[in-house]
């Protein structure tokens, strides 16, 4: 039987940043990380393309909240204390500089996830907490002394047990045999599958647009990325997160309407007949007059029923508003997701009513913390996932002690 005061189950991100900020508040105490895989960190490493999205540039904890389809007003107050400017903070201090890219993603100045992954094992080394690979949990147990931890091929005792396994459905099993309750998981940031002529053609090929999912209120503008499978980028994916439950219970089968012009259909048609008025003799296919990849535009007038060589004077009131149509509201069938890049996220976890956010401590079990994608906590993608394991961490790690 091993004893620690701290024992911190998960090997991820969250759970050494909470081990690291813990340790240097408390050197005396003995804290031990539980992975159950053969390596740490692993993804970390794959994380923004291998760059490591470490949070994103909104400095504003009330505007920083609003990224968080679950957990928007439960983390308002953690990031008051600890938000975007702090983490950036915190890694120069420990010796990672990061910077702010054009869409507010930030990264380390290295490009590089594995600049992140040594500094926590750099500072984990040095202040003595141990790392215990190869620790699948099988049972958790509460006595007046404390935790009981059961792996597969090791006891361990602890004082207090923190919980940043992530999305684990054996863990949430566990917790909830403890009384905990568990918002059933489901996928968040995924891509549409669209099988459509309209963008067959097209992958790699990428455009400003609004998108709506019909028969619902949720809508989402930003950039749309075409791909092999369907449509991707930012825009999908904001729709992805915060239509997470009710997409899943439409089984990811749904039409959405797509605005590639971000204006409405009555303003787009009088740009059209302004356009026919002024371009009389130029083939319409053959350069677009909007903000739109020349092969979209290319696509969106064959969809309208307009030859390759016809001539905006030619163009009927019919084509006209068909084009329009094509341009503001355009209708693609929906037929299943697919999982974006490597990053998986789920909605879904610890019920965040059982959560005491000032200290990220169980309401139901003394001594049990938690820290990360545990809870039913999940954002759009940004590196904004990761600020909630770094919120969390250092919140739990002020109360620990």
């Amino acid at each position: 039987m091993k004893q620690f005061d701290i024992i911190i189950a998960g090997g991820g991100a969250a759970g050494f940043f909470t081990a690291i900020n813990i340790a240097e508040r408390h050197p005396k105490l003995s804290i031990a990380i539980l992975e159950r895989g053969k390596n740490v960190l692993e993804k970390v490493r794959i994380s923004g393309g291998g760059r490591c999205n470490v949070t994103h540039a909104c400095f504003v904890p009330n505007e920083l909240a609003k990224f968080y389809p679950r957990g928007e007003k439960e983390l308002r107050g953690p990031f008051h204390r600890f938000a975007s400017g702090d983490t950036m903070e915190w890694f120069e201090k420990h010796g990672v500089a990061l910077k702010i890219e054009d869409d507010g993603r930030m990264f380390p100045t290295t490009n590089s996830s594995q600049t992140i992954i040594d500094c926590f094992l750099g500072a984990t080394q040095k202040l003595g907490v141990q790392i215990l690979t190869g620790q699948s949990i099988q049972s958790i147990f509460k006595s007046e002394k404390g935790w009981k931890i059961d792996t597969q091929n090791e006891n361990y005792r602890c004082e207090k047990l923190v919980m940043a396994t992530g999305s684990n459905p054996k863990i949430w099993e566990l917790l909830e045999s403890l009384g905990h309750s568990i918002v059933p998981p489901v996928p968040s940031l995924f891509t549409f599958n669209i099988k459509d002529a309209r963008i067959k053609d097209l992958p790699g090929i990428s455009a400003t647009a609004s998108v709506r999912i019909n028969g619902t209120k949720l809508k989402a503008s930003g950039p749309l990325l075409i791909t092999h499978w369907g449509m991707s980028g930012p825009a999908i994916l904001k729709l992805s997160a915060w239509g997470a439950r009710d997409l899943f219970d439409r089984n990811y089968r749904f039409t959405i309407s797509v605005n590639w012009l971000n204006t409405d259909l009555d303003d787009a048609l009088e740009q059209l007949k302004e356009l026919k008025l002024e371009h009389t003799k130029k083939t319409v296919a053959k350069k677009s007059p909007f903000d739109l990849p020349n092969r979209l535009w290319e696509s969106l007038t064959w969809a309208s029923g307009i030859g390759p060589e016809m001539q905006w004077a030619n163009l009927s009131n019919s084509q006209l508003q068909q084009l329009a149509e094509q341009l503001t509201r355009g209708q693609f069938e929906v037929n299943g997701k697919s999982t974006f890049k490597e990053e998986f996220v789920t909605a879904g976890g610890i019920d965040l009513k059982e959560i005491e956010f000032k200290t990220m401590q169980s309401k139901l079990l003394e001594n049990l913390y938690f820290a990360g994608e545990i809870l039913n906590i999940d954002a759009i993608t940004g590196g904004f996932n990761f600020q909630n394991a770094w919120t969390g961490g250092f919140i739990l790690a002020d109360a620990i002690g």
